[in-house]
């Protein structure tokens, strides 16, 4: 057989040569068997049968060899079942898009980082993210506070969909496959809509199989280890640091690390740039018509509000704008950015009506004098409307009353006419 006839080759009964076949059976049913037992808990249990048997008893290195001997794919089967075999030793099909923007992925995770909420407290975040699986470039992205929700979907869409302010992440365009899991977010009615009108098609992967998300799992490993790692606030096993940052500190670090870090190295799977794989030789990507469009699909839409007298209330804020004002006692759907809670977009029958603002959050205010000529004019267009009613009354009364008068009026005696005969010519 040549050198490989020179190898010592181990025997495949090793350790057991002198254990009879039923010992040996009896030692791997017990380790197959659940609750798992301990090497030393088989050893005792089988030392028990063997006296009751009159067989000769294994020694507990015997026990152990044999189980050590198992395959341990059929004891994770046997033990940790389908699921966790089929995460260990099951056969995967790794499968790249075959261009840009051809197929994306999404999905949600908790970060290893806290950060200091609105009222002073300790939060943990979320980030969500949207990458392109062809250049494994990240299209967008937001990190929220509480659960994952359609809305926040909506706000890493809505980046990932439209051009971006900085030329140096040129990401952008509708995709024709958006791959996401079974969450309650992905499978959303809203969701279902915003596909059906970008023309985009969702599909979801299998349910408790995160591998077809694989690249999106091990962006978020790259980024807790590389950048929440630096970051004040980082757990540690289990046990957080001191928040120090804010959500819009912790949203513009990500940022910068993704544009100039991330997009900018080599990819180890792909061996180029991610930025660089996404621009390709150059092609145009499928866009909306406009941002207002994409907001009216994609921006949360929230429950009806009322339109009080002042103003808007959502959420335990107030909104307000001089355009409210002939509307006052209407019911309006508004939309809203999580992100940025100092202005909403409120609309009336499904047609936009104006942008009001909170004066608590934003830097704009409506002050008194702008309250004042909102009054004045509404008061002035309502007694315009009124004037009108009231001159339009006045017509249909003289109309009816001179009516009325010729009704009573004698009818008039008939023109008499002086009557010529054919004599008279």
């Amino acid at each position: 057989d040549g050198l490989a006839g020179l190898v010592r080759v181990s025997r495949s009964d090793a350790g057991r040569r002198k254990t009879s076949s039923d010992i040996v059976e009896l030692v791997e049913g017990l380790a197959l068997r659940k609750p798992r037992l301990s090497a030393a808990a088989i050893h005792r249990k089988v030392a028990d049968i063997a006296r009751e048997r009159d067989w000769s008893a294994p020694s507990y290195a015997t026990v152990h060899g044999i189980i050590r001997a198992l395959d341990p794919a059929i004891v994770t089967l046997a033990q940790d079942g389908p699921a966790a075999w089929r995460d260990r030793y099951e056969l995967i099909h790794r499968h790249r898009a075959e261009r840009p923007n051809a197929v994306w992925q999404a999905d949600h995770t908790m970060l290893d980082i806290e950060v200091l909420g609105a009222d002073g407290k300790p939060e943990r975040p979320w980030l969500t993210v949207v990458m392109d699986d062809y250049s494994r470039a990240i299209a967008g992205y937001t990190v929220f506070i509480g659960a994952p929700s359609a809305s926040n979907l909506s706000l890493a869409l809505r980046q990932a969909i439209w051009r971006k302010s900085d030329i140096t992440w040129p990401v952008c365009g509708i995709p024709d496959i958006l791959h996401v899991d079974h969450g309650s977010d992905f499978t959303s009615t809203h969701m279902e809509q915003v596909a059906v009108q970008l023309h985009m098609r969702i599909v979801y992967s299998t349910v408790g199989r995160p591998q077809g998300r694989g690249k999106v799992e091990r962006f978020f490993g790259t980024l807790n280890t590389e950048l929440l790692s630096t970051l004040p606030g980082r757990i540690e096993g289990g046990v957080p640091g001191k928040p120090v940052l804010t959500l819009p500190e912790l949203d513009a670090a990500i940022g910068a690390w993704i544009t100039g870090t991330y997009h900018n190295r080599p990819h180890s799977q792909i061996g180029t740039r991610p930025v660089a794989a996404w621009i390709a030789e150059g092609w145009l990507p499928h866009m909306p018509e406009s941002l207002a469009e994409l907001d009216l699909l994609l921006v949360t839409v929230a429950k009806s509000r009322l339109i009080r007298r002042d103003g808007i209330r959502l959420m335990g804020l107030r909104y307000t704008s001089t355009e409210l004002a002939p509307f006052v006692g209407e019911y309006v759907t508004v939309r809203y950015d999580p992100r940025d809670l100092a202005e909403i977009r409120v609309f009336l029958k499904n047609r936009f009506l104006c942008s009001a603002i909170c004066p608590d959050l934003a830097t704009e205010a409506v002050t008194l004098a702008d309250i004042q000529a909102a009054r004045i004019a509404r008061r002035r267009a309502l007694r315009r409307g009124i004037d009108g009613h009231a001159a339009r009354l006045a017509d249909l009364l003289r109309e009816g009353a001179d009516a009325k008068a010729s009704a009573r009026k004698p009818p008039s005696e008939p023109e008499r006419r002086l009557r010529l005969y054919q004599e008279d010519d």
